[in-house]
């Protein structure tokens, strides 16, 4: 009997000194209204206490969620402010190498591609302004080339007899007229520039060299020897501390009330410096072209993005970072609010992005409401 009434005194103290425990680690907080809410069980069927027992769903869609638990979410808020914001307007572009500083190679005649100094150039690396990449060398049929030998051959004969008739005028000279020396002359050095040129094209090779610094984006999969087609692309060049952005707008008239803009390529931001656009439609948009001003952007040529651009207007709403945006319901997009010490709603609402980093809050706020910044999408995977 004795060791039943010490089991019972021993688990009266255990529960006494859990509840003093949890009334002192919030003492800083107002718990005047702590008998209003709705405080469900923290403590699991066997009776230890953890994060899945104590982050629960309410009945009216709320989340309680301890504040233990909200420090080892890593939960983060920030109260709004609604205001007068720009108003914004989405493009979409992709990333192209800057018109300035790159360049790409183009075969002229068809031909055999053969390495150059350096070897066959890849992917990745480093070339200069005016270093030879490869050789091509032209290939023809056995007719054409046939042809050629002979055209060579007709001015072979051609040139010796130019210059047996040159070196006889010379030898008279002063009893030939000095006009027809120098029409010999004349004739004769004709006759090789035209075998020079028959010559190079059968046997020599054309350099093929960088037209920009930079580094070579697409080599095309070329091998040594491999047979292209007349103006076929064989290597692009691309600064990639410079490249640029060029977008659609279906509105002709956002050149002229453009303010700034940014840019998002997946989860990078990047900030755009306006260059200009075009005056002629293209796929019934007008293209509008951006530089990137972020120095070593982590974004690859032909990566599509999301352009935000700020005009000249207006829009009433608060300012809040895009990471508080999360899916819930039926994909609809919502923000959590800190209600309470405790309690996290949901509220759907209204948006247009301002910049990469931020979006614009236009309906479903209001004044002083605290949204959480960081976690958000921890707290929407609860059920």
């Amino acid at each position: 009997m004795m060791r039943k009434i010490d089991l019972y005194r021993l688990v009266a103290a255990l529960a006494l000194g859990m509840a003093s425990g949890t009334a002192l680690a919030h003492g800083d907080e107002d718990h005047s209204q702590d008998a209003k809410k709705q405080t469900p069980a923290a403590v699991s069927a066997g009776g230890t206490t953890g994060v899945a027992a104590a982050l629960q769903r309410l009945a009216d869609g709320s989340l309680f969620v301890p504040k233990p638990v909200q420090r080892q979410l890593g939960l983060r808020t920030q109260p709004v402010r609604i205001a007068e914001l720009a108003a914004t307007v989405e493009l979409n572009g992709q990333i192209i190498p800057d018109p300035e500083t790159s360049g790409r190679v183009q075969a002229m005649f068809a031909g055999s591609v053969i390495p150059g100094p350096k070897g066959m150039p890849t992917a990745g690396r480093k070339v200069a302004k005016g270093e030879v990449l490869a050789y091509l060398r032209p290939i023809s049929g056995a007719i054409e080339r046939g042809n050629q030998k002979a055209s060579l051959a007709e001015l072979e004969a051609q040139l010796a007899i130019a210059e047996g008739k040159m070196k006889r005028f010379e030898q008279l000279e002063g009893a030939v007229p000095q006009k027809e020396i120098e029409a010999a002359r004349i004739e004769h050095a004709a006759l090789l520039q035209r075998r020079a040129y028959v010559r190079a094209s059968i046997d020599s090779s054309e350099q093929l060299v960088a037209p920009a610094t930079g580094i070579v984006s697409a080599s095309h999969h070329l091998l040594a020897g491999q047979v292209v087609d007349a103006k076929e692309v064989l290597f692009e060049i691309v600064d990639p501390a410079r490249l640029a952005v060029e977008a659609l707008a279906y509105d002709v008239g956002i050149a002229k009330t453009l303010v700034s803009a940014s840019a998002l390529a997946d989860q990078t931001a990047l900030d755009l410096k306006f260059v200009g656009g075009g005056q002629q439609l293209r796929e019934q948009a007008l293209p509008l072209l951006f530089r990137i001003t972020n120095p070593n952007a982590a974004v690859a040529v032909g990566q599509p993005v999301k352009v935000i651009v700020r005009i000249d207007k207006g829009v009433k709403g608060a300012t809040v970072p895009r990471a508080a945006l999360t899916k819930v319901g039926a994909g609809e997009t919502a923000v959590w609010v800190h209600t309470e010490a405790e309690r996290f709603v949901a509220r759907r609402i209204r948006h247009q992005s301002l910049d990469a980093a931020n979006v614009a809050i236009l309906d479903g706020l209001h004044d002083g409401d605290r949204v959480v910044t960081v976690g958000a999408g921890l707290l929407s995977q609860v059920r």
